[in-house]
This record gives structure tokens, C-alpha cells and sequence, in this order.
């Protein structure tokens, strides 16, 4: 008997070999080591150096090739200390507990050699990546459309890429249907609610409002989303109360009972968040509500990045920008809406961010999607730093109620 082996042609690395420049790697380590003296971890140099107050136990920063690692650092400023993640450059068995006190580093200002650092070497936001229609849709892309198979590698049964609301006992999954259940009920939606959802993800709320007895319009900018959306709200018999659309949210009309929105503002960039709250304002019909989940950062942090190209912006979602609750408030100003009820739901993030990277971690299907060889610890990277900024208190998360 003949076994056929099909071969994957791996795409080429994300990344170069690493970028030279002997004095700037040299002021940067000095920097580097300052910063991370005083934290609770160990970074460990080969030859057998440790740095930092961490003891036992504390999470391990173990730097592979010192060189390459901070001739990124300096090259390309905070962006390169997730490239030398990617590259290999250093290694952690516990990044996300390595980065905690990192992250909670950065909610304190800056010591002057830190801060005169990140002034320097800081990137600027790329204007090929701002919100436009067109600009928008790219951005979307080149994040969702990395495959559908992709995400459900480490995403649970209704393939809900946002935040899980966990009660005693509850596994992802039921975690992810209490959160859309509060959700609706923050949007006040049962039968014949007439229901705008913006951002369709793959269609788990649409089906959940559906169900409910709504009439759902939900809107998607991503091609690939559509299509599995579709088919699975046709699985679940809804498709005669819910219809999917090709649409960004500024072309959107109608009027409706119910607008909900999880985890689209911090795609649609700050000098569209007016924008963004206008239409909602423009479609919500008089009684109506709109229920908007949210990441946070704290406004003096905002401020300070807003023009700053981070990381994550660059490898994972282009065009991506965090607002503040106060940036929140102030979007909403020239419009009628304004803030009725809150749920902050940081520490849930974190939770759901540890499943969904342990669930990735152990996909061994992975391996024949063709990706470049960096690109798993690129998701590895991308998963463990944002666990870290929700553990640390840098990113919250809130479940808003919009009324007039």
C-alpha cells in the first residue's frame, strides 16, 4: 500500500536577518537593562548573567542572541522587541507572565532614559493604513482574511473572536454565549426587535439575536466572514430573520430598535470614532438603545500612542487604535447618545486570551496552512501580549449602553 504525502510550500520568513548598528545597540541595552533590573522576572544572557529582582519562580526572559536582539531594539525602536520574539532572539516559557509586569511598567511614566528612548526610536503610523473606505477594508484583509480554518484552530464551537463573559463552571464556549446573551440584553433585543449588528465576525451574535426572534441586518467588511457567516446562519434556521452585508458602517441606512456593536471600535481609528457614533446616533430609532464592547486604555496612554506605530499595528491589525473611556465620551459629544450602563470585564479578557493561545499552541494542524516559519511565534507573541496588557491593568475592557 502507497501513502501520498501532500507538501505545503511554506511561505518565505516575515522577517530579515537582523539590522547592524553596534553604538545604538550599545546604548540600547544599557537602557534595556535599567528598565528591567527592578522588575519581578529574571533575564538571563548566555554565559550564565541574570538580571532582575525575580526569584525561583518568577517567569524567565532568556536572551538567545544578544546581538541580533538589541540591534533591533535599536533599528526599529519598541516594535523590534516583538520581532526578536518572532526572530528567536529571546524566549520565555511564560511570555504572558513575563510581560505582566512589563505592561504594568508602562501605566507608570517613564524614567528619563526610557522615555528619551521611546521618543526616539518610536515609528510613526503609516497614512497607507488610515480608515478610509478603501484604506479600511485592506486593513481588514489582511487580518481576517488570513483563512476561516485559521481562526477555528483556536476559537471555540461559535467562533467568537472577542471577549467571553465566564460564569462559575462555564467552559469557553458557554462563556462566549453569556456574553452575547448580556450583550442583546443590554440592547433590549427579543422578537421583532429590528436589530443593526456592525461586524459580523462569523455570525454568532446575528444567530444568537435571531433566535431571539429579531430581524437582524449585520455588517462585515471582510469577504471571507460573509461567506461562513452565511452558511452558518443558514445551518441554524435563521437565515429568513437575518441578512448579511457586504457594507462598511458609514453606508449603512435604515432605522432600528437595536444597535450592537462587539469589538469594532478599535478598528476604526481615532479620527473616525465621531464618525463611527454619528451613524449610530443617525440609524438608532427614537426608544432605541445600542450595546458597544470595547478595549480600553488608560487616556494619558492613548495620548502618548496615538501617532505611534506599535507592534501589533504593524503584524496583526493595521490601522488598529485603542481608545480610552474619556475618548469614548468625547466622540459622543455632538451626538445625542450618551452613556446609560457599564460592565468593565478586563480580568474575562485575560482568561479568554490564555484559552484561545493554549488552544493555539496545541494545533498541530497549523503546520499545513503554508504559513512563514516566524509566523506561529508571531501569534504566540501576539496572543501572550495582549493576555499581559489585560492582567497588568494596561487594557480594561467595557460593555457600554448607548440611549438618548
Amino acid at each position: 500500500m502507497t501513502t501520498t504525502t501532500t507538501n505545503v510550500t511554506e511561505a518565505p520568513p516575515l522577517l530579515a536577518g537582523p539590522p547592524t548598528a553596534p553604538v545604538r545597540a550599545w546604548m540600547v541595552e544599557r537602557v534595556f537593562r535599567e528598565a528591567m533590573r527592578p522588575l519581578p522576572v529574571r533575564v538571563a544572557f548566555p554565559g550564565g548573567e541574570r538580571i532582575g529582582r525575580g526569584g525561583p519562580d518568577s517567569p524567565v526572559m532568556r536572551i538567545v542572541r544578544p546581538a541580533a536582539f538589541f540591534s533591533r531594539l535599536a533599528v526599529v525602536g519598541p516594535v523590534g522587541f516583538g520581532e526578536a520574539y518572532m526572530a528567536g532572539d529571546w524566549t520565555s516559557t511564560d511570555p504572558a507572565g513575563l510581560l505582566t509586569p512589563v505592561a504594568a511598567r508602562l501605566t507608570r511614566p517613564a524614567r528619563r532614559p526610557a522615555s528619551a528612548f521611546r521618543r526616539w526610536a518610536d515609528q510613526r503610523r503609516p497614512d497607507t493604513e488610515r480608515n478610509t473606505l478603501e484604506g479600511a477594508r485592506s486593513n481588514i484583509r489582511r487580518h481576517y482574511d488570513l483563512s476561516n480554518e485559521f481562526f477555528a484552530l483556536f476559537l471555540d464551537p461559535s467562533m467568537t473572536y472577542s471577549c467571553a463573559l465566564f460564569g462559575p463552571g462555564d467552559d469557553l464556549h458557554a462563556a462566549q454565549i453569556r456574553k452575547m446573551d448580556r450583550v442583546l440584553d443590554l440592547a433590549g433585543v427579543g422578537p421583532g426587535t429590528r436589530m443593526l449588528e456592525i461586524g459580523t465576525g462569523w455570525g454568532a451574535l446575528a444567530v444568537r439575536a435571531g433566535l431571539r426572534g429579531a430581524e437582524v441586518t449585520t455588517l462585515t467588511i471582510s469577504a471571507n466572514q460573509r461567506d461562513l457567516a452565511l452558511r452558518r446562519i443558514a445551518d441554524a434556521g435563521v437565515a429568513d430573520r437575518v441578512s448579511v452585508l457586504l457594507r462598511d458602517y458609514r453606508e449603512a441606512d435604515g432605522e432600528y430598535d437595536a444597535i450592537v456593536s462587539v469589538e469594532m471600535l478599535e478598528a476604526v481609528g481615532a479620527e473616525y470614532w465621531p464618525a463611527y457614533f454619528a451613524v449610530l446616533d443617525r440609524l438608532l430609532a427614537p426608544g432605541g438603545r445600542v450595546a458597544i464592547q470595547t478595549i480600553t486604555m488608560p487616556h494619558d496612554r492613548m495620548l502618548a500612542t496615538k501617532d505611534v506605530r506599535t507592534w501589533i499595528q504593524k503584524y496583526v491589525f493595521p490601522g488598529g487604535q485603542i481608545p480610552s473611556l474619556r475618548a469614548v465620551e468625547e466622540a459622543l459629544g455632538p451626538t445625542s447618545l450618551r452613556i446609560g450602563g457599564r460592565h468593565r470585564m478586563g480580568d474575562h479578557y485575560a482568561r479568554t486570551l490564555a484559552l484561545w493561545r493554549s488552544r493555539f499552541l496545541d494545533a498541530h494542524e497549523l503546520a499545513s496552512f503554508g504559513f512563514a516559519s516566524d509566523f506561529p511565534r508571531l501569534w504566540e507573541f501576539y496572543l501572550a501580549y495582549s493576555e499581559a496588557g489585560f492582567r497588568s491593568g494596561y487594557l480594561d475592557l467595557w460593555q457600554l449602553r448607548l440611549t438618548r
